[in-house]
This record gives structure tokens, C-alpha cells and sequence, in this order.
């Protein structure tokens, strides 16, 4: 630990993070682009040093949330080119105009509305076409019935003014998972998705330059759907390839041993009473918890790296701390370090408990918690 007022910090390893990239760039066609998903700070990395190390390395696209999450990269420093996945009110037309920023349209209502915004404002809005092809959440309704007026909307908003259509994209429901009737279903998007740009290029004459759709389960299971970029969100942060790309982990949380106290038989621990000493025990308190990231839910069902070893969480996680049993490694003492989750304490083995997924526990690393960055 760099400073001793680091009580739980969180190391990113950018070198991690370069060989990551590398890797993936590795697997996919010469001309097919990159887009680095730096949503959600980067799913806890930090967003803004995640989009420098891309943007030094050869990244072809960023993608963000919400504006505001774009505008942070801007002011930071941050010039290549970035697409919004989410929704951006069209009294915010100016700030994307200004800022060179992507926007996702996701039906007919809202490019009229960014059309004539753009229109009074004497600018062009570069837009990218998002089909709902079974999500069910964002996007043009296609499937099904919906496939001609799907059409029929998506060639209305091409024909609208001062809007500039870059590309066109779907998000897959299961493409992570590789069960026979979840990669049916992913195949089934991805053949609407390809058949709705068919229809639109042979019978309407509008062709997309950028046609995207393969995040990270895609890349790994579905080389079929990798077309002119890819989006990897979770594979660029180490997780999510089962070992076939070699990726690397970029973020390893840990935190210190703050006390040590021993326990005799029948003594309660924490919150809840749901621990009850069987033995005497060496119980050490550690400087995390809930408040820092670590799943409430995983208590009592997980367990943390100390100086080497493998140690069990005991009681409920509080807001600040949790106890480990101690009793079996002496050589554990008051600040020594412990690892949350990293390359010595597999971060599905917490998520797990948590009955959550790596995503989440990433994305949980509260604003407290200092990232401490690895060069």
C-alpha cells in the first residue's frame, strides 16, 4: 500500500488492461474495429484512464451510459470518438453537437426529435440505429409482426435532415452463456438483426458503415456475429473467456487486517447473531465492507486471501468491516494484507456467493475505496 490512509484500495494493473486489449484485437478480422465499453467508470476501473490506455492503444470507439459519463472523458482529455447507449434528453442536442458525440437512437419519436433540435441549431448529429431484436429493453421493435413497420420506421428516420446514420447495432440476452437453447436464441437475434440490415440495404437502398453487435459472450462463443466492430465489455477487464485468450484480471481489491482478538466458545460475531463461535477462536476484523463493495449477501459463504492463505468470512458483512477466522494461520497479524478478490481469490468464487455476477461486484467498488494504479 502506497499510503498508509489507504484503509482498502483497489490496484488496477494497466498493463493488465494493454494485454487484455491485445488479446482480443488478437482473435478478431483485420478491418474489424474495437470498441472499448467504458460505461459505469469503466465497471469500476476508472473510466478515464481506461480510455487513455484505448486511445493510446489503437482503440477504434468508446461507449458510455449516459451523457454525462461522455462528458467526463471529454473534459478529460479524451478525442476519439464515443457512443452513448442510453438515453439522452433532445434539450441536450447542443452538449452532444459540441462535445463530437455518438448518440443511440432507439425509435422513430426520438430521431424527429434530435432532427429538428439539430436542425435549429445548424448542426449535424452523427446517430447509431439500435433494433430491439429480443432484449425487450432499448431499441426499434422489429421482431415479429414488428419487422415491416420496423423497416418502414428505421427508412423514415434515415430520410429525417441533419442527422448523420454511422451505424446500426442489437445487444444480445445470453450470448455469455452456452447452453444449446440460449445460443438458439442468440443465433435467432442475430438473424433478425442481419436480416433487417439485409432488407434495408437490397430493397432500400441504405447501407450502415458500422454494423455492431458482438459483446463480449458473442466474441467468445459466436465469431459469426464479430461484422464490422465488436464490443467487449467484460473481456476487457480480464473475465469471461474461460482461459482461451490468456486475459488477465485488471483489478485486485484489498484491504488490511485491523484487529485481532480471541473468542472463547459460544461467542456471537456481528450483527444478526448468525455466527457462533465453535472453538476458541483468533478472529480478525478487516477495513472492509458494504460500503467499499463487498456483497452483504456473502456473508458467511465466502472467503478472503491473508498473507497467502485462504481464510473464511464469519458473520454479517457490516457497513465498514468484517471478521475472519484466523485460528488456523498463525502467521497472520494486524496489518496484513488481505485480497478480496483478485489473482489469488477468484472474484466468481464472491459472486458466487452473492448469488450475483462478476459485473456487479466490479461495478460495486464504491467511490471510497482509491484506485491505486499499476504502471
Amino acid at each position: 500500500m502506497e499510503n498508509p490512509s489507504k484503509r482498502t484500495w483497489a490496484e488496477i494493473s494497466l498493463p493488465a488492461l494493454s494485454h487484455n486489449y491485445h488479446a482480443i484485437r488478437a482473435v478478431l478480422p483485420p478491418e474489424c474495429r474495437f470498441l472499448g465499453v467504458v460505461k459505469a467508470d469503466a465497471y469500476g476501473h476508472g473510466a478515464l484512464r481506461v480510455s487513455e490506455l484505448l486511445q493510446r492503444e489503437g482503440a477504434d470507439y468508446l461507449a458510455v451510459s449516459c451523457l454525462d459519463e461522455a462528458l467526463e472523458l471529454r473534459r478529460g482529455g479524451i478525442t476519439m470518438p464515443i457512443l452513448i447507449l442510453g438515453h439522452t434528453p433532445v434539450e441536450y442536442t447542443s452538449v452532444l453537437l459540441e462535445n463530437r458525440l455518438t448518440q443511440t437512437a432507439t425509435c422513430l419519436a426520438k430521431a424527429e426529435e434530435y432532427s429538428e433540435e439539430a436542425g435549429r441549431l445548424g448542426g449535424v448529429l452523427k446517430l447509431h440505429i439500435k433494433l430491439d431484436t429480443g432484449m425487450s429493453r432499448l431499441g426499434y421493435l422489429c421482431a415479429g409482426s414488428y419487422f415491416d413497420e420496423g423497416v418502414r420506421n428505421i427508412v423514415r428516420s434515415c430520410a429525417l435532415p441533419n442527422l448523420e446514420y454511422e451505424g446500426i447495432y442489437t445487444h444480445f440476452a445470453v450470448s455469455d452463456e452456452t447452453d444449446p437453447e440460449s445460443q438458439a436464441y442468440t443465433k435467432a437475434q442475430f438473424a433478425l438483426f442481419t436480416g433487417m440490415i439485409r432488407r434495408l440495404e437490397e430493397q432500400e437502398g441504405i447501407r450502415f458503415p458500422i454494423r455492431h453487435c458482438a459483446n463480449s459472450g458473442a466474441v467468445m462463443h459466436n465469431p459469426e456475429c464479430l461484422l464490422d466492430m465488436v464490443r467487449p465489455g467484460l473481456l476487457l477487464y480480464g473475465y469471461g473467456d474461460d482461459g482461451k485468450l490468456g486475459l488477465q484480471p485488471a483489478m485486485r481489491l484489498v484491504t488490511t487486517v485491523s484487529t485481532i482478538k480471541i473468542y472463547e466458545p459460544g461467542t456471537f460475531v456481528s450483527y444478526g447473531r448468525r455466527f457462533e463461535t465453535k472453538r476458541t477462536t483468533r478472529m480478525g476484523v478487516i477495513a472492509a465492507g458494504y460500503a467499499d463493495g463487498l456483497p452483504r449477501l456473502s456473508s458467511g459463504k465466502c472467503s478472503y486471501r491473508v498473507a497467502g492463505r485462504s481464510v473464511p468470512q464469519c458473520g454479517t458483512i457490516c457497513m465498514d468491516m468484517c471478521m475472519v477466522d484466523l485460528t488456523d494461520h498463525e502467521k497472520a497479524e494486524v496489518g496484513s494484507e488481505v485480497e478480496l478478490f483478485g489473482p489469488e481469490n477468484d472474484i466468481h468464487m464472491l459472486s458466487d456467493a452473492a448469488q450475483t455476477i462478476p459485473y456487479e461486484l466490479l461495478c460495486s467498488v464504491t467511490k471510497r475505496v482509491p484506485r491505486v494504479y499499476i504502471e
